[in-house]
């Protein structure tokens, strides 16, 4: 029987403010973008034809009641979605250096996405998805993770497919040894891992691309893997062989951001739509992911912001 839902995701929706141009008296300015990478992956598949929901918490303040009107805009299922009186909505500032990177400061001691309880996950939402979403920014504190825990359990006893990424915002963990170790059980609990380069380099301790990805290939129980790399592109591998393509070489970039979310996007989308026994696929389905994921990531960095921009796709 179809479910209701191809994708439910778990985690937080918060402003991320982008950095502008300096107003008249030489200020920095901000624009307050909605996104959360949970939420940005469900834009994408809501604007693909896919039918999503959230689980998570926002401040029972204007901002919050934005991030709910905004993702509601967008036909994501929000009766999921609870406003919390004790904690304001989650506030990341990006700065973004010279050479492309981003240093991210977030207004979050605590921050409502962090409230979310193990009582108020509804076990019969959860399992009326095929897929389960979820990454480490709904694990950096204990009651939030029991709550994420809960929902990853749901999902493994109802049969569905799990899928993760990291995500990693060290400045948000108190310990990094915590955030490798929540990592690790993220890893140990999904079917789909999408991770970047440096996060296989923080979990393997491998400079090298290759050494960090087979490492890698022994800690997860991922049936099929994708790592990013930038501009460089990306990798991928489903129980045999490592497939590589390249990224898709932008001449400006105006803002990185949601470029990973996009791209874990475009991988969920090509499993629900290419659905394969065991996520066993060949390496020419794999490299087909690949280039789509890569194009279509390239396309975010064009833009500012994320949820309210993703691309839109024609494969």
């Amino acid at each position: 029987m179809k479910k209701k839902f191809d994708i439910i995701a778990i985690g937080e929706l918060l402003i991320d403010m982008a950095p502008g141009e300096n107003s008249a008296q030489g200020n920095m300015t901000f624009e307050a973008c909605p996104g959360g990478a949970p939420c940005n992956v469900l834009a994408f598949l809501q604007k693909a034809g896919h039918r999503t929901g959230f689980v998570g918490k926002v401040g029972d303040d204007f901002l919050g009641h934005m991030l709910g009107d905004t993702i509601g805009s967008l036909s994501i299922d929000a009766s999921h979605l609870i406003y919390d009186s004790e904690a304001k909505t989650t506030l990341a500032f990006v700065h973004r250096k010279a050479n492309g990177d981003r240093d991210f400061s977030f207004y979050r001691k605590p921050g409502a996405d962090m409230l979310l309880r193990e009582d108020e996950i509804d076990a019969d939402y959860i399992a009326s998805a095929e897929i389960l979403h979820f990454g480490t920014l709904s694990m950096t504190s204990e009651g939030v993770r029991k709550a994420t825990q809960k929902a990853v359990a749901i999902a493994q006893e109802n049969g569905m497919l799990i899928s993760f990424d990291p995500n990693l915002r060290e400045p948000l963990w108190d310990s990094l040894e915590d955030a490798k170790a929540q990592i690790r059980w993220g890893m140990e609990h999904c079917d789909i891992l999408k991770i970047s380069d440096n996060e296989v380099e923080f979990m393997t301790g491998e400079h090298d691309i290759d050494s960090g990805f087979a490492k890698l290939r022994t800690m997860t129980s991922a049936k099929v893997i994708f790592m990013t790399l930038g501009k460089d592109g990306s990798l991928a591998c489903s129980g045999g062989n490592v497939v590589r393509a390249d990224g898709r070489p932008m001449e400006h970039v105006v803002d990185t951001t949601g470029a990973g979310d996009t791209f874990m996007a475009c991988s969920l989308h090509y499993i629900l739509t290419h659905p394969v026994a065991d996520l066993a696929y060949t390496d020419a389905q794999l490299l087909d992911l690949l280039r789509h994921a890569n194009d279509t990531a390239a396309e975010i960095t064009q833009v500012k912001g994320a949820l309210k921009v993703m691309p839109s796709i024609d494969w």
